[in-house]
């Protein structure tokens, strides 16, 4: 690996996705003006949020980072990169943080390179949320873009697993030229693993990947639907990761940018980044096998998503065979 020290990102970047009143409130979390008394007052008025001194300088740097080497990756400077950085940022909206993110990483990295370096030719980018919440700032960011393709898959419980309600939903598919560009996987219950998503993967997002053909990679990389994990909930190991990034990796000759997101059980979370940098190194071939078919519950929503999004992807339009349907294990109440 070769490391980067952190990079502060500009204004003028930060708003391609949000607004002169979010971006002003975000740099006055950091005044000397403010005691911890204010800024604790400040962040009870927003969904999952806490502000600290540091608070300013940390979303800068974060937004910066991912800014800074989507670019190195986008001019071949970097083969690929990840970048480790707090706070995350899929839940930040235009004017609102929320679920402990304060700036868009992903979407201003993304947004960046679509309307800020057309001269480096990036004109269709795939981005991968595999956090296990819904990346709702990511989604309406670019709801209406069709240059973006965006991929969430997520414990969704009908709208009841942060940060609820419909926004989650398979039939959020985005809107006149961005329809058919939002894609959702919402799982119905907690317990997925290497299975489910690696069935997801080759039943609806390789083969729409294929067709859209990006010119990059951004994954949302939160790591809390990895075991162990205490907030998230389900079971995908290292291997799991390292599987779905090796497929990933087979688009846009493997120009790949990671932006760390959620994660909340420091050992899953180490571990799990490790496999997926030495996948992006090449550094040891992937080892292990799935122990386990998807659930019931995972089989549904996959047609259910297919179902929806077949009239813009007509490689979704075949039904899936009976065969592969009754390789399932049963649904489980947790």
């Amino acid at each position: 690996c070769v490391v980067f020290n952190a990079n502060d990102a500009e204004d003028k970047y930060i708003s391609l996705v949000h607004t002169k009143n979010h971006i002003k409130l975000i740099k006055n979390i950091g005044s000397n003006k403010l005691d911890s008394q204010r800024r604790s007052r400040m962040a009870a008025k927003y969904n999952s949020i806490y502000f600290n001194e540091g608070s300013s300088e940390a979303a800068y740097l974060a937004a910066g980072s991912v800014i800074k080497v989507a670019e190195d990756v986008a001019k071949g400077e970097l083969n690929s990169a990840f970048a480790i950085v707090r706070p995350p940022g899929h839940h930040a909206e235009a004017d609102e943080p929320m679920g402990f993110c304060l700036y868009n990483n992903v979407a201003i990295a993304t947004s960046f390179l679509l309307n800020e370096r057309p001269e480096l030719g990036f004109k269709k980018i795939l981005i991968v949320d595999w956090d296990v919440h819904h990346g709702n700032g990511t989604q309406k960011m670019f709801w209406k873009d069709p240059r973006v393709l965006f991929f969430s898959v997520h414990r969704h419980e009908f709208g009841s697993f942060y940060p609820g309600g419909d926004d989650g939903s398979h039939v959020m598919i985005g809107e006149g030229p961005g329809a058919g560009y939002n894609i959702n996987i919402p799982w119905d219950n907690g317990q997925c693993g290497d299975a489910d998503y690696l069935a997801v993967w080759e039943h609806i997002l390789i083969p729409v990947a294929k067709e859209f053909n990006p010119d990059m990679v951004m994954i949302s990389a939160g790591f809390d639907a990895a075991v162990g994990d205490p907030l998230g909930g389900c079971c995908v190991t290292p291997y799991g990761y390292s599987v779905m990034l090796n497929k990933l990796a087979d688009f846009a000759g493997g120009k790949i940018v990671m932006a760390l997101e959620g994660g909340y059980n420091l050992d899953s979370l180490a571990s799990s980044v490790r496999a997926c940098v030495e996948v992006l190194l090449e550094e040891r071939p992937i080892t292990g096998a799935l122990k386990a078919y998807p659930y019931e519950s995972t089989w549904r929503v996959i047609k259910a998503v297919r179902e929806e999004l077949s009239a813009y992807w007509p490689i979704l339009a075949a039904k899936l065979p009976e065969n592969l349907l009754s390789r399932r294990t049963p649904q489980v109440q947790v």
